[in-house]
């Protein structure tokens, strides 16, 4: 009975390791078991993450206020999620001032809390004016620092299920099972000039979120009245947030591009024009559907 089961479960667990595409038995048990605990980490990142930090260098910084970065979808998780519980972050400000500061060509401004701000700052001045402050103590708070650019813009869309499919197969009790998901989330960053009001620059991009599940059972008799049962599966989900972040980063590459070439801002190097990460985002391809 013992080498039935054996015989079974290896072939089981064959299956699944070819399926997952893991070819090592550690990748095979953690996507089976479970990874365990793991300690705080940095939050990983995708590809245009690291086209981001090589960018080429600006002439200047620019000072960029972003007020807001909404979630304008209204999409909320399928059930059984919370109905209250929405699909897409709400914490699109504080990555996009991330990616701002992360490319180097930004210095991003405190705008999102810019009443807490003006509240320490009133604090401040209020222990300045004390009578009994010494004099030469006593240092006047500098203006704040005003924008050059204001940067607007927010995630526009979330689209699920754009695209779904799968294969299975069963014979003699042995059945192998292979589903994905594909989602898709889309944001706006444009750059308006603060003295004219007007958008020097709008971008619209999109990411992927992709869903994957593999699965295998076993349900056959070894022997009279002897029924066996196995199954094995995975799902992984590409975390949404992460989507995001990286629709972002892509955005805030192609703004960046796209100024160079109407001389909205400039690089140190003119010849940096020709860098192989400029030139990818200059002439990407808009696709059709």
């Amino acid at each position: 009975m013992r080498k039935i089961i054996g015989k079974y479960g290896v072939a089981l667990l064959a299956l699944v390791t070819t399926l997952s595409g893991c070819t090592l038995v550690k990748g095979t048990s953690d996507s089976l078991f479970g990874p365990g605990r793991h300690d705080a980490s940095l939050t990983p990142r995708h590809a245009t993450f690291r086209d981001l930090l090589n960018l080429p260098a600006p002439k200047g910084k620019i000072l960029v206020a972003v007020y807001n970065f909404r979630d304008q979808t209204g999409q909320y998780k399928p059930q059984p999620s919370s109905s209250f519980s929405t699909a897409i972050t709400q914490g699109g400000a504080s990555m996009l001032m991330d990616v701002l500061n992360q490319s180097g060509w930004f210095i991003p401004l405190e705008r999102e809390g810019l009443q807490n701000l003006l509240t320490e700052r009133k604090i401040i001045r209020a222990a300045q004016n004390k009578p009994e402050a010494p004099a030469n103590n006593s240092h006047p708070l500098p203006s704040l620092v005003a924008a050059n650019v204001l940067l607007e813009g927010g995630i526009v869309a979330y689209d699920t299920n754009i695209r779904t499919g799968g294969a299975g197969a069963r014979y003699f009790g042995i059945g192998l099972d292979d589903q994905y998901r594909v989602d898709q989330v889309t944001v706006n960053l444009r750059a308006i000039d603060i003295r004219s009001g007007r958008v020097l620059h709008s971008v619209l991009t999109s990411k992927t979120v992709y869903s994957k599940a593999i699965s295998a059972d076993v349900y056959r008799f070894v022997s009279f009245r002897r029924l066996l049962e196995m199954e094995a599966g995975m799902t992984r989900n590409e975390p949404a947030q992460l989507a995001t972040l990286s629709a972002m980063e892509s955005a805030v590459i192609h703004l960046i591009s796209e100024g160079i070439v109407a001389n909205s801002w400039a690089l140190q190097n003119p010849d940096d024009i020709n860098s192989e990460i400029l030139q990818y985002y200059l002439n990407e391809p808009v696709r059709f559907m």
